[in-house]
Parts: structure tokens; C-alpha cells; sequence
């Protein structure tokens, strides 16, 4: 926080959040129109839960 134009918790993590969508908007808008990213690879999380035969939540994406 030493760093941050604001004092405080709060203001530090308002200008983190909205630094961080700045960093997005600008790597999103150097990308070509229509090209779509390819899928993550699952996290060590998901990868347990495989190993696990545990089911996965219906709103995380499966790597075919």
C-alpha cells in the first residue's frame, strides 16, 4: 500500500480493482476481432477432483 495514490485499505483496493480492468481493456483491445482465446488448462484443484472421481460443479468448464 505504500504505493498507492489513496490512503487507506479501501481506497488502495478500489485502485487495485480498477487498475487491474484497465490492464484487461488493454490486452483485450490488442487482440483481433473474433479471435477467441483457447480454453485454460484445468487448476491442481480441478485436477484432484478428477483424480478423485469427485463431479465437478456444473458451471466449470471441462477440457475435452
Amino acid at each position: 500500500m505504500r504505493h498507492c495514490r489513496y490512503r487507506g485499505q479501501a481506497k488502495a483496493h478500489l485502485q487495485h480493482v480498477l487498475t487491474a480492468i484497465a490492464v484487461n481493456i488493454e490486452r483485450l483491445s490488442q487482440q483481433p476481432p473474433g479471435e477467441n482465446a483457447p480454453p485454460r488448462p484445468p487448476t491442481a484443484f480441478q485436477d484432484h477432483l478428477d483424480q478423485q472421481s469427485i463431479p465437478r460443479l456444473r458451471s466449470w468448464r471441462a477440457v475435452s
